[in-house]
């Protein structure tokens, strides 16, 4: 994989559109000209998050002696689960999370709905396969979450011009696409762990 299209999967997992009526949500409670504020503050603890899993992730899966089959097949199934959600959504899950504290710290908004379970398997898998790319996945990591920034700041204008309706349809055809990456992942990972487990070449 390249740097665009890490960034583009990276971009896919991070869903900013489908993060769109949940921010609007949990933001509803703090006040208008405060928003933004709190919304930039989560993007950079939800990046400082990622970057971490991506740094550090390759050495907590050799302290607990995960193989990159066993870590392609998981990452796989999660990233599967998280587009069948984006094409079936749920009547409530992390959409509809609610923050009765007034303005939201950490939860939910910058983990789990930026920086969540995907988002972070999929850099620990990026690390462990190819560890000496870290500036490329850096560089992907940074692309993504700029432009999910940008979408997010933007959420409230975007809400309106684009309406609930094609906000859905956009999420659906992002899970699809999702989905394909997906399966990909996890037979690329059963085929890796087979070839471990049998030595094979």
């Amino acid at each position: 994989m390249d740097v665009f299209s890490t960034a583009l999967l990276l971009f896919l997992v991070i869903d900013p559109v489908g993060n769109i009526p949940p921010f609007l949500s949990i933001l509803g409670g703090v006040p208008e000209e405060r928003r933004a504020q709190v919304l930039i503050r989560e993007l950079f603890i939800a990046l400082g998050a990622l970057v971490l899993f991506l740094f550090l992730g390759q050495y907590v899966l050799a302290a607990l002696q995960v193989s990159q089959g066993s870590l392609g097949a998981a990452g796989g199934i999660i990233l599967f689960l998280i587009a069948i959600r984006m094409v079936f959504p749920l009547p409530k899950g992390p959409a509809a999370e609610e923050v009765d504290m007034g303005e939201p710290f950490i939860v939910p908004l910058a983990i789990p709905l930026i920086a969540g379970p995907a988002a972070m398997a999929t850099l620990m898998l990026l690390m462990a396969r190819s560890p000496t790319r870290w500036p490329e996945w850096l560089t992907a990591l940074l692309l993504a979450w700029s432009v999910s920034g940008a979408i997010l700041l933007s959420a409230s204008r975007l809400a309106r011009l684009l309406g609930r309706r094609t906000l859905t349809a956009i999420e659906r055809l992002m899970g699809l696409v999702l989905t394909a990456v997906a399966v990909e992942m996890f037979i690329d990972g059963v085929g890796q762990a087979y070839r471990a487990n049998f030595q094979m070449p």
